[in-house]
C-alpha cells in the first residue's frame, strides 16, 4: 500500500468504526458530558476501603494507636471524595441506560448523599469483616495468625469487596457495585454478585472458582470450598424470549452449612442449617437440616 493511499484507507476504517448500526450497543453516549465510572478510580477506592477496614495492614503510612484517629480522618475524607465522584458517574450511566435525565446539580446532590450513607455503613461492615477473618482463621489449621489471614487470604479480599459493593447496591447506585465485585473476581477468582445476601462469619477456603449468584441467600457461619457454584437452573423467559429479571433463582444456605469443593448447587432450593454437602455433587433439590450428602461409590 503506497503512502498516498494511506489517508483514504484510514478514512474508510474510521467510517466503518463509526457505523453505529453495526454494533450500536457497543457505543455509550455520555450524559451531561460525564464519563463512565473509572475502573482505575474504583480500584483506588477498593484499596482505600481496605486501609479503613484493616488499618496498618494496607497503605504506605506507619500507623499506631496514637495516630489512628488522624489517619482515619484523612482517609475518610479521601474516601468520601472518591465515592461522590464515582457515584455521580454511576448515576449518569444509569440514567443514560434508562433514557432519563436529571440536571448535573441533582446528580451531584444524589451522589453526595449516597456517599455519606455508604460511609455510615463502614463501622458495621468492619465489625462483620472481623467475624469473617476469625471464621477463616478457625476453619484453617494452616493459618498461623489472624494477621496472616488478613494479608494473605484471597477470600478476605473478595468478601471485603463484596460487603462494600453490597452496601452500595442497597442504596441503589447503578453499575458501581458490579465493578467492585468484578475487581475482586479478577484478583482472586472468586465471583460474588453484589446483590447476594451473606451473613456473618462467612469464609471461603482457597476460593478459586467460587461463584455466588445474585439472588443467593447465605446465613451465618457458612463455609465454602474452592470451585463451589451457587447458581441458577434454566431461566424463565418472557414473550420475546428474553430472561425475566428479578426472579429468585439461586439457592438459600441456612446457618452453619458447609459445601465442599466443586459442588454445584442450582435453583431456588434450601440447604438446611448445619448440612454438609460433599465435593463434586450436583444438587437441585432441598436438603434437610443436619443432613450429609456425599458421593456414593
Amino acid at each position: 500500500m503506497s503512502c498516498s493511499s494511506t489517508p483514504a484507507q484510514l478514512s474508510k476504517i474510521v467510517d466503518e468504526l463509526c457505523d453505529l448500526h453495526a454494533c450500536k450497543y457497543l457505543f455509550h453516549s455520555n450524559l451531561l458530558g460525564g464519563r463512565c465510572p473509572s475502573g482505575i478510580s474504583l480500584e483506588s477506592l477498593v484499596l482505600l476501603s481496605r486501609e479503613l477496614f484493616f488499618p496498618g495492614f494496607y497503605g504506605e503510612e506507619r500507623i499506631c494507636e496514637e495516630t489512628l484517629n488522624y489517619h482515619t480522618g484523612v482517609k475518610c475524607v479521601e474516601m468520601y471524595n472518591l465515592l461522590r465522584e464515582q457515584f455521580a458517574a454511576g448515576y449518569r450511566f444509569g440514567l443514560r441506560e434508562q433514557d432519563t435525565e436529571l440536571s448535573d446539580e441533582e446528580i451531584k446532590a444524589r451522589a453526595d448523599k449516597a456517599a455519606i450513607e455508604v460511609l455510615k455503613e463502614f463501622p458495621r461492615i468492619r465489625k462483620i469483616l472481623a467475624t469473617d477473618v476469625l471464621a477463616a482463621y478457625n476453619a484453617d489449621p494452616a493459618a498461623t495468625s489472624l494477621s496472616e489471614v488478613v494479608l494473605c487470604y484471597p477470600a478476605i479480599r473478595a468478601i471485603t469487596n463484596y460487603r462494600l459493593a453490597h452496601a452500595i447496591y442497597k442504596i441503589g447506585v447503578p453499575i458501581i457495585p458490579r465493578i467492585i465485585t468484578e475487581i475482586a473476581h479478577s484478583e482472586t477468582g472468586i465471583d460474588i454478585h453484589p446483590a447476594a445476601q451473606i451473613g456473618s462469619s462467612f469464609t471461603i477456603d482457597h476460593g478459586t472458582g467460587v461463584v455466588i449468584g445474585a439472588t443467593t441467600i447465605i446465613g451465618d457461619r457458612v463455609k465454602l470450598y474452592q470451585g463451589v457454584t451457587l447458581g441458577a437452573r434454566s431461566f424463565p423467559l418472557n414473550d420475546a424470549g428474553n430472561p425475566i429479571k428479578g426472579v429468585a433463582r439461586h439457592p438459600i444456605l441456612e446457618d452453619g452449612v458447609v459445601v465442599y469443593s466443586n459442588a454445584t448447587i442450582l435453583g431456588r432450593i434450601t440447604i438446611g442449617h448445619d448440612a454438609v454437602i460433599g465435593g463434586n455433587i450436583w444438587l437441585t433439590h432441598d436438603v434437610e437440616p443436619n443432613e450429609r450428602l456425599i458421593q456414593r461409590k
